[in-house]
């Protein structure tokens, strides 16, 4: 899926959105998705404002995020977009490109209290090391 982006477009932001599948330009900023969103109170950026960094072409911001870690993936978002962007898909697709890099935000052997850590982000830790 190939989006056409503003002039600020990054490769890397290219490729979440490929990635994810997501046309995430259709993002009018109405904050439906972040107003659903039973995580929204842990995270550092809320998945409209994703959405935004995505468009601006800023996917560093994005990448250094907690919220990709912490997205429970419940589609909440999706059915109340009036454009239907999903951003659980694109959390996924986030999470995708650090995973492929080999790099994890947490250890595994070394993390102390792994109760607190949300499970998608231990699941996703572990992934790399059971391929």
């Amino acid at each position: 899926m190939q989006v056409e982006l503003g002039k600020q477009n990054t490769e890397l932001a290219q490729k979440i959105i490929e990635l994810s599948g997501t046309n995430v330009i259709g993002c009018y900023q109405c904050g439906e998705c972040s107003a659903g969103c039973p995580s929204a109170f842990e995270m550092d950026l809320l998945p409209n404002q994703i959405n935004a960094l995505l468009n601006s072409g800023d996917a560093d911001a994005v990448l250094a995020s907690n919220t990709i870690w912490l997205c429970v993936a419940c589609f909440q978002c999706e059915s109340r977009c009036p454009h239907g962007i999903d951003a659980a898909k694109v959390a996924e697709a986030a999470r995708q490109v650090i995973l492929r890099k080999n790099v994890d935000r947490i250890n595994l052997w070394r993390e102390k209290k792994l109760e607190k850590l949300p499970a998608v982000a231990i699941v996703s830790a572990g992934r790399k090391f059971t391929a």
